[in-house]
């Protein structure tokens, strides 16, 4: 198996997370995470950029998008890029009350637009969705931009979406996408598959090691199915997508389940293959996926898997994640290319 590795970030004096990737309409690499003083301390954040005209071998230097919010009210979070049909960029980050998460929903999602392909960018633009960890911006294909965070509800973690049909100049009421008495919902990555469909893959984040959890809309996100497990257990933070061939691909941080927190069950970073009709199906049993290992974390304070990825020119994927490892106790932004025809003998 041959997986390309490249540095895109890594900066000792300061904690690097929490990555997503998008490719512009002239094959630039755009990548947006954040910079804080630890994963569990946000006292101080930041939203930063980094460039690459090479595929991914090589990245600018780091660059803010936001201000840094050391003594401010409020601290960023999860950033989300997303390339639109018109050629601009768009940033979606939640913008979390100091107080924490405890406090999610009264988290702002805000918007950073760009006509230049990431060199400049507008002023943040508030949405009225809230909660915490945005999926990314969503443009289906009858033109309406659809959104989704997650809050708690009655103890329980729920994820809701609103939808624009006149490009973020007004926005829906809020939908319940996914509430469930048994479940810790959230992290949700929407993959449009065309015809009002929207296949939406969730975190459970009871910490044991559940399967990815899954909702269906038929109606371009104004209403949601009843949830149906997807056979990608310990799934957490998944990031689904449709490759150029038709098949689904999906990057996610594995999570076992059992005793401990931070450092002890986040070692592995993983991707799947799928199809759509595994996208759609109503049972577990009627879904198939193929598990990739991508890396390792082999530091003893272990912390990775929030990623993004897009399809290159040439067929190949090119993923980023953040990753403890060699940084011993910061994160940093690490890349990853591969072809999936290394990862798959074909049949005789």
């Amino acid at each position: 198996m041959n997986i390309e590795k490249f540095r895109i970030s890594n900066d000792p004096a300061i904690y690097e997370a929490w990555p997503d990737v998008t490719l512009t309409r002239s094959g630039k690499l755009v990548c947006v995470f954040s910079e804080c003083r630890h994963h569990n301390d946000r006292s101080y954040t930041r939203i930063m950029l980094s460039d690459s005209v090479d595929n991914g071998r090589t990245w600018t230097p780091k660059r803010p998008l936001t201000e840094g919010t050391e003594n401010l009210a409020y601290f960023y979070n999860c950033a989300r890029i997303s390339t639109l049909r018109d050629g601009r960029l768009a940033v979606i980050v939640d913008r979390v009350p100091a107080s924490g998460e405890k406090d999610d929903a009264k988290a702002v999602n805000v918007m950073y637009f760009s006509s230049d392909e990431g060199a400049t960018w507008s002023s943040a633009v508030a949405t009225p969705l809230r909660g915490i960890v945005p999926d990314k911006l969503r443009e289906l294909d009858n033109g309406r931009w659809l959104i989704a965070a997650q809050y708690a509800v009655k103890g329980h973690l729920t994820l809701f979406c609103r939808y624009s049909d006149d490009g973020g100049r007004s926005w829906s009421d809020e939908v319940l996408m996914a509430f469930d008495n048994r479940y810790q919902l959230c992290e949700v990555s929407m993959l449009p598959l065309g015809g009002g469909k929207i296949a939406a893959f969730i975190r459970e984040n009871s910490g044991v090691g559940h399967d990815c959890i899954k909702t269906v809309s038929y109606d371009n996100g104004e209403s949601w199915s009843a949830l149906v497990d997807f056979p990608l257990p310990g799934c957490h933070r998944p990031v689904a997508g449709l490759l150029n061939d038709g098949r689904i691909f999906i990057t996610y941080r594995f999570m076992q389940g059992g005793k401990g927190w931070l450092g002890s069950w986040t070692q592995n970073f993983f991707a799947a293959l799928s199809d759509v009709g595994s996208a759609l199906a109503v049972r577990r049993s009627d879904a198939w996926t193929r598990i990739i290992p991508v890396d390792y974390d082999r530091s003893a304070v272990a912390d990775l898997g929030y990623s993004g990825w897009v399809q290159l020119a040439d067929g190949s994927i090119y993923i980023v994640n953040y990753i403890v490892d060699d940084a011993v106790d910061k994160g940093q932004i690490r890349g990853y290319r591969l072809h999936l025809d290394d990862f798959i003998i074909p049949a005789p």
